[in-house]
């Protein structure tokens, strides 16, 4: 975890959470002796896992706390999922390439550890309606605009974190819902590289 911190991670819950969860579990056995890097590696069905500086900084970002109810888009490797799940709090994941989901609902090996964690096939731009609402609200993928349904569907106090932005490069954003429902004035924290967020469902 030095690397993260040389970074500028100082939230010692966050680099504990990241500590706990061994990533080399997330990637296909090629990647064993890399897998600690800081960096992105290709996945399944063409999408990536982040490098564990993005994961850790989306994750101090949104600030989990015990018992919250979160929605994530974009189960992808679960590895964010799982770091989330490590704080002790409800992860509702989603995923729209069924090829993912599937191999997620077959393979993951932390069931037994985060029963908290539950993963759905459908399209992030929907989000989970039927589960709302949710204390806070995830995006992992490059989302050209904010989702009027995720908005819809979070708490009110409660925030969204998510790189916006269309291209190879988007701004980390974390947005806020009033006590009233209106949502305050944007946070942005840096460029990020994410894969794009699509609609619909892939299979």
């Amino acid at each position: 975890m030095d690397s993260l911190r040389a970074k500028g991670i100082k939230n010692e819950e966050v680099l504990r959470a990241m500590e706990n969860i061994p990533r080399h579990f997330f990637l296909d056995e090629a990647f064993d002796k890399i897998a600690y890097e800081d960096r992105a590696f290709p996945i399944e069905d063409g999408q990536t896992i982040s490098q564990p500086y993005t994961v850790a900084f989306q994750t101090d970002l949104i600030a989990p706390k015990k018992n919250d109810r979160i929605l994530e888009v974009g189960t992808g490797s679960a590895y964010q999922a799982t770091v989330l799940a490590e704080f002790g709090v409800q992860v509702f994941s989603i995923e729209r390439s069924k090829k993912l989901f599937e191999y997620r609902k077959r393979e993951y090996a932390f069931a037994r550890q985060y029963p908290l964690l539950k993963f759905f096939y459908g399209d992030g731009y929907k989000g989970l309606p039927t589960y709302a609402p949710f204390d806070k609200i995830l995006i992992t993928c490059g989302a050209p605009e904010l989702p009027e349904k995720l908005i819809e569907q979070l708490k009110p106090g409660g925030c969204i974190v998510a790189p916006l932005g269309g291209g190879t490069k988007q701004v980390m954003t974390r947005i806020y819902k009033g006590p009233r429902g209106g949502i305050k004035k944007p946070e942005t924290f840096g460029n990020f590289s994410f894969v794009p967020m699509l609609g619909g469902k892939n299979s």
